[in-house]
């Protein structure tokens, strides 16, 4: 007689209600609910899967000592920074690629194109009850250069083909479709717009310096939808401040950003407050990837979305 074999679930530890009823139809999961920032609940030491909140970040790190069994840490971020190199040996690192390229893609297009279609200028011509009939320039035929060509690049590309630019990818290293980082100097300045959209790691903080900018075409916008360490700051405000260069940016160096910060003054930037993933469904598109990559850890896989520091 063939013995019975019983699973025992995983536990993981979920943040936030709306996880708790995602992770509930998982077979083999166990989920139990935990706040940020407050002592874990009994039986969380049997954990061997931590979700952070979003932008928990070293909040949620304070847990991992507490957490013996625990070897997945899967986000509800596609940004890990906060996390890479701080675990233990033997912890998985997930991220939720797949969930946010979207998003930040569509604040990428909406940013784009209030500039070039003068939106803000549009936006106070109405408020003074000025008519103020003008050309504008245009998305259409437009060269824009993508640093990162992971979900969030393919994403964009998708979008900005839609609308007749041409998209270049550019990648750690070179392959089909994609350039390499190493030909970024010679490639700068062909292009109208530089979207960043890289993860930050040791070869991405600061890589947008003052040289980098002077290699930009006259002219050129620079969107950051990554992250605000990646751009060295007051190279970009004295670029921004000459009038030779245009921005839009989601994230700054540092974040909140400060009210005497010469961000808020500078000419020619479009700033949100690092809102390009924080719409409508987040909350839905983070969990359905997060499920998808714990369903594989219960079944005794590896995530598919770990994380390798890569662009």
């Amino acid at each position: 007689m063939t013995p019975t074999v019983v699973l025992v679930p995983i536990t993981v530890l979920v943040p936030d209600d709306h996880g708790m009823s995602v992770l509930a139809g998982l077979d083999g999961v166990r989920a139990v609910r935990f706040e940020v920032g407050e002592p874990l609940p009994p039986g969380a030491e049997q954990a061997e899967v931590l979700i952070p909140g979003f932008q928990a970040g070293r909040r949620a790190l304070g847990y991992v000592p507490d957490l013996p069994n625990l070897k997945l840490v899967q986000l509800l971020s596609a940004g890990a920074e906060s996390w890479i190199g701080k675990l233990p040996d033997g912890i998985m690192l997930a991220n939720c690629r797949g969930a946010h390229g979207g998003s930040t893609a569509e604040w990428v297009m909406a940013a784009l194109l209030t500039i070039y279609r003068e939106m803000r200028e549009f936006a106070d011509a109405q408020r003074e009850r000025r008519w103020d009939l003008h050309k504008t320039d245009t998305l259409q035929g437009k060269r824009v250069l993508t640093i990162g060509a992971g979900d969030l690049g393919r994403q964009l590309r998708r979008r900005l083909e839609a609308f007749d630019a041409h998209v270049t990818l550019v990648g750690t290293t070179a392959r089909e479709g994609v350039r390499g980082v190493d030909e970024l100097p010679r490639l700068l300045g062909d292009y109208d717009a530089v979207v960043l959209m890289v993860p930050v790691t040791a070869k991405t903080v600061g890589m947008v310096d003052a040289d980098f900018l002077s290699r930009m075409a006259d002219g050129a916008v620079l969107v950051n939808a990554a992250r605000g360490s990646v751009v060295v700051t007051d190279a970009l405000v004295a670029e921004l401040r000459s009038g030779r260069l245009r921005a839009a940016l989601d994230v700054t160096e540092p974040e909140p950003l400060p009210s005497d910060h010469p961000l808020w003054t500078a000419p020619g930037l479009l700033l949100t407050p690092h809102v390009a993933g924080t719409c409508e469904g987040n909350f839905e598109r983070a969990y359905a990837v997060a499920a998808s990559q714990i369903a594989m850890f219960a079944a005794g896989g590896k995530p598919s979305n770990l994380v390798r520091g890569e662009y």
